[in-house]
């Protein structure tokens, strides 16, 4: 399976505390209007931890419906725990899904021999293609080098969500395995692509999905130049969508951009007046916001 090119982390509009099905159908259409080559429902940015699992199925369901084969759909249907990491990752298969993406388990900070045998048993018990999603900032473990060496064998397994912050990590896994790498931050999109990485999994691309498509697009031609000017327009928006935990920021741009309700699940709280001051004024200043 090619991963190539910019793939939208979905957020999950809420109304009135429940799942808004139909945004998520306006947003999903807007996004392949766009260009966009791939969506990731129910991920980090989709706020997987407060939706229930009726919750994270039907949006799985529902995105794969509007989708209808027009893109690749990655759902977001990791877990710190293994039979309920594979519930959801069998369920994805069932409707369609192209792609898993598989979160390091959190909390209960599992060994390297825990995470190889977490991710080997979902990879082993559903015919899915698996992308790991190593974002230790969230999950406190980090999959460790030679741990993603030994899952790199494995036939469904086939790229990695790199959220560690390190180029050098990009640099280490595409220089030793046929992993395909993503970037799992705006940021440095670009650096790792520069050295071989095939695309982003992207929180900026749900307010800017045609240029984020671009911009991979450009770097995947060999065109650094040409992606380079679009990385440098929006790098205060990727950076600015990280003044607050995400998704708080990217949902509150989509509010002032008045695509969605502002609404979140406690834990999660609206923007602090100072960072929206802040947010509002990058979007202004990149075009984003009229």
């Amino acid at each position: 399976m090619n991963l190539n090119g910019a793939y939208t982390a979905l957020i999950t509009p809420f109304n009135s505390r429940e799942v808004d099905h139909a945004l998520i159908r306006d947003l999903v259409n807007e996004q392949l209007d766009s260009g966009i080559d791939g969506l990731v429902p129910v991920g980090t940015t989709g706020e997987s931890p407060t939706l229930s699992f009726d919750e994270h199925k039907k949006v799985i369901e529902t995105v794969v419906d509007v989708v209808a084969g027009r893109c690749n759909v990655v759902a977001g249907t990791g877990g710190n725990s293994t039979a309920e990491a594979l519930e959801l990752t069998r369920f994805a298969k069932e409707v369609g899904a192209d792609a898993s993406l598989q979160v390091t388990p959190y909390y209960n900070k599992p060994t390297q021999e825990g995470l190889y045998r977490h991710f080997s048993t979902i990879a082993d018990e559903v015919d899915l293609p698996i992308v790991l999603y190593n974002i230790p900032g969230r999950t406190v473990v980090e999959i460790q080098f030679s741990t993603i060496l030994r899952l790199a064998r494995h036939e469904n397994i086939v790229a990695i969500k790199e959220a560690t912050g390190n180029v050098d990590n990009a640099s280490r896994i595409l220089a030793s395995c046929d992993l395909q790498v993503l970037s799992g931050d705006d940021s440095l999109t670009l650096p790792m692509m520069a050295v071989g990485a095939t695309g982003v999994i992207s929180v900026a691309s749900n307010l800017i999905p045609r240029e984020i498509a671009e911009m991979t697009r450009l770097a995947l031609d060999g065109d650094i130049v040409g992606a380079r000017s679009i990385h440098f327009r929006f790098y205060p928006l990727f950076s600015v969508l990280f003044v607050e935990t995400n998704p708080i920021p990217v949902k509150a741009a989509l509010a002032a951009m008045g695509r969605i309700n502002e609404e979140y699940r406690l834990p999660l709280c609206p923007l602090s007046a100072e960072n929206r001051e802040e947010l509002v004024e990058v979007l202004r200043q990149t075009g984003v916001l009229r």
